[in-house]
């Protein structure tokens, strides 16, 4: 038995289905349901009413039964001289009782009347039904059933979502810059038109600037609940649009209802238009039983004709007009796009001009929705923006990150700056722009932060880290940037996801590009538009670059620093560092340097040079050294260099030298002739061996020689007076001269990892040492008098409350 839950189900299923069914296809249901009524009235006259009626023929003139009647209308008599016979009926005659002409009734009804006549309202019936069955089909097939129910869901419910009243009212627009990529060749274009007084050239964005609304002032803000169904519904949208715009499956059924339709129809119509002249008032029936009724010919009238008649006339117009709303759906089909939906209109009337085109069935059946009421595409269409759903997540991330919370993430970095780092999330908050003290904004895995004109806000802001996010940069954003920013970090994994709009930071002092192949096939920078920024500085690159690009070396001429990590591959061609003349630092790190490249005696200007992580083995050029006169920082730590040249010694200027995690067994006592080195680092060698000439560096403020195999220390150490720093860590000394004591700077000393029995007392005299900065085993601190260990642990007291 059916429930009335399940007949409201199936009510409401029918009625949800109506906004797929475009004007014709409600004429056509209304049309269907006149015929239905035809058929239903047709059979209640059938039913109610005597089907056919007959009486005997007692005259028959001409083969044909004369009736009173028909005496009457000719108003003659039978003249006797007739030449035409007259029969007479002959048998039995006599008066016919009720069953008898019941029977005749019946037997005429079924031998003698046409069969369109007695089955006219089953016809019509059956033909009803198969319109009714060819117009649902194809909401109820199975292959598009599920889909048509869940587009209509989510359409529903965009309709009435919140989301979608707010956003089609908000107004204001404003111009945003987007990280599209950068291809070379437009950035090559942007570079010979940029104007000469640095100026931003906006034309030369297109088409990454793009036109957007926003609404900032706006206080209808959504409730949670409210907020998390229109999320879910940007994702059911997405999704739905990914599966339905593959295929044309409802397309093409609803073509092929509509064809057969028009097919049935016509047969329909041309078989009941002929057939309906045989539906008659009169007619003559033979039936053989005189013996029993003394007649064997009837004239019999069929009651139900002039009614069949006019019900089969009013049916023969439905079909035409039922037959012209096919037609017309036909060509409707036939001469409109409909596998392309264009939200053109949408576009220009409402703030999103992202909104993509669909195609398929997407398209299809937002073309019928348009029938019924085209708001329901219009609202629908601001689920299908990026723009709009941009918004939403960024009135949740405003909600979710307010003033306080972002607050509690400041944080100093190493540089003692104020630095604001954020990551995962969906967007930027636009509470930062509160914090004006931010002077480092550092933002990682967000894939769509936006700068609004409210960075205009942080007027301390010097530092941008962009770690694997993509940043849309507002105009006026822009602007502030290019005025203040100094320092720029990008990580992509891929070079064509650099923003083009980093070209246009006049100011910029620092530029770090690292995670991404640099390089096209043809061995070009992709960031040909580097040359803009004509006040680098600095130009650190993270990369597998087979030589150096050609714009850094010939377009950057006031470059100071390079910084080049190959991450272990090797860098080739390296004479084109000639032509910077400029450099006072270089780091070639991690570039499978064999040699230390001679192209770099000709750098008059460097200060610094770091060959970090190359496979340096020998360093006999570094006798060229002494032609860089203001060469002060040496770094050829992890390396394999087995020993230290003995023109080391030339090197007059050096003032730090990094030698630590190589394969060095000796130090010459050259190294000491620069008596300049105030940082010397020898850890993670095979030294054994410290000469005592290192007293000549009276400079020397850092040590380090941990984890070598030192046995025993030089007196002359000692005499290092400005010494502060001293790691002997990891070695294999057993005793400590008490002329330890003479390093009054000493802040920091490292013995870890040695074979001491115990301390010397004269490590109270170490006027700057405090416990903590004492890097030993805990039971050797515990052979320290203990006045020296309360010395030590009060200068440590004493420096804290300071």
């Amino acid at each position: 038995m059916i429930t009335v839950n399940e007949v409201k189900d199936l009510v409401d299923s029918q009625t949800s289905y109506n906004i797929l069914k475009p004007w014709w296809d409600v004429f056509r249901y209304y049309i269907t349901l006149l015929m239905l009524m035809i058929a239903l009235l047709a059979g209640a006259f059938q039913l109610t009413q005597s089907r056919l009626l007959c009486l005997p023929c007692k005259l028959i003139e001409s083969n044909k039964c004369i009736t009173p009647l028909d005496l009457g209308k000719t108003n003659h008599s039978i003249p006797s001289n007739s030449t035409e016979k007259i029969i007479h009926a002959t048998g039995i005659q006599n008066d016919l009782d009720r069953q008898q002409y019941s029977y005749i009734d019946a037997v005429c009804y079924e031998k003698q009347l046409h069969w369109f006549a007695k089955f006219f309202p089953y016809l019509v019936l059956l033909h009803t039904l198969i319109f009714a069955v060819c117009s649902n089909f194809w909401l109820h097939y199975p292959s598009t059933s599920s889909k048509l129910e869940h587009f209509v869901a989510i359409l529903y419910k965009c309709f009435d979502s919140p989301w979608t009243t707010r956003a089609l009212s908000e107004t204001v627009t404003e111009q945003t810059v987007k990280t599209l990529p950068c291809r070379r060749s437009k950035l090559l274009t942007m570079s010979s038109r940029s104007t000469e007084n640095g100026d931003i050239d906006w034309q030369l964005l297109q088409p990454a600037v793009e036109s957007t609304e926003i609404d900032n002032s706006s206080s209808n803000i959504l409730d949670k609940k409210e907020d998390e169904q229109a999320k879910a519904l940007f994702e059911k949208v997405k999704r739905f649009r990914m599966h339905v715009e593959e295929n044309d499956i409802i397309y093409r059924l609803y073509m092929k209802q509509i064809v057969v339709k028009v097919i049935v129809l016509l047969i329909i119509i041309a078989y009941v238009s002929y057939f309906l002249t045989h539906i008659n008032f009169q007619t003559e029936c033979f039936v053989n039983i005189q013996a029993f009724t003394g007649y064997n010919r009837y004239q019999c009238v069929y009651s139900l004709a002039a009614i069949f008649q006019v019900l089969a006339s009013v049916y023969v117009v439905l079909l035409i007009f039922y037959g012209f709303t096919c037609f017309y759906s036909l060509w409707w089909m036939l001469s409109s796009s409909l596998k392309q939906y264009s939200f053109e209109t949408v576009r220009e009337k409402s703030n999103y001009s992202d909104i993509p085109d669909v195609k398929n069935d997407f398209a299809f059946i937002l073309h019928l929705a348009d029938q019924y009421d085209p708001l329901y595409s219009k609202r629908f269409s601001i689920f299908l923006s990026e723009v709009s759903e941009n918004k939403l997540k960024q009135m949740t991330l405003n909600d979710e990150w307010t003033v306080e919370r972002l607050k509690n993430k400041l944080t100093r970095n190493s540089c003692n700056k104020v630095e604001l780092s954020l990551s995962v999330l969906s967007g930027l908050p636009d509470n930062i722009f509160e914090l004006s003290e931010i002077e480092v904004l550092s933002l990682e895995l967000i894939p769509e932060a936006k700068l609004t004109p409210g960075v205009a806000q942080l007027v301390n802001l010097k530092e941008l880290c962009i770690y694997h996010s993509s940043l849309i940069m507002d105009l006026q954003a822009l602007s502030f940037l290019a005025e203040n920013l100094q320092v720029l970090r990008l990580k992509y994994s891929a070079a064509e996801q650099i923003p083009c709009w980093i070209f246009h930071l006049k100011n910029l002092k620092e530029l770090h590009l690292s995670g991404c192949c640099l390089l096209d096939k043809d061995g070009s920078l992709y960031i040909q538009g580097l040359q803009e920024l004509k006040n680098l500085r600095a130009l650190y690159l993270k990369s597998r670059l087979p030589r150096i690009p050609q714009v850094v070396t010939d377009k950057l001429p006031s470059l100071q620093k390079l910084s080049i990590n190959n991450e272990g591959n090797r860098l080739m061609i390296l004479v084109c560092l000639k032509k910077m003349v400029n450099l006072q630092s270089l780091e070639l790190i991690n570039c499978d340097l064999e040699r230390i490249p001679h192209s770099l005696f000709c750098l008059w200007e460097l200060q610094e040079i770091n060959f970090k992580g190359n496979n340096l083995k020998t360093v006999e050029e570094i006798i060229s050294f002494q032609h860089l006169k203001k060469l002060t920082c040496l770094k050829l730590w992890y390396n394999t260099i087995v020993y230290i040249p003995l023109q080391i010694g030339v090197l007059c200027s050096l003032e730090q030298l990094y030698l630590n995690y190589n394969s060095i067994e000796t130090v010459p006592v050259q190294l000491f002739l620069c008596t300049k080195l105030r940082y010397l680092d020898l850890s993670c060698n095979n030294l054994t061996f410290i000469p005592n000439e290192i007293q000549y560096l009276k400079n020397l403020q850092y040590f380090a020689v941990t984890k070598n195999n030192v046995k025993m220390l030089p007196d002359g150490l000692f005499q290092c007076k400005k010494l502060q720093c001293l790691l002997l860590g990891n070695n294999s000394l057993t005793s400590l001269s008490p002329y330890v004591g003479e390093l009054l700077n000493l802040v920091k000393l490292e013995l870890i990892g040695n074979q001491f029995e115990s301390l010397p007392v004269e490590l109270e005299a170490c006027q700057s040492l405090k416990l903590s900065c004492l890097v030993v085993e805990e039971d050797l601190v515990d052979t320290l008098p203990s006045f020296v260990k309360e010395r030590l642990k009060t200068r440590e007291i004493i420096d804290i409350r300071i």
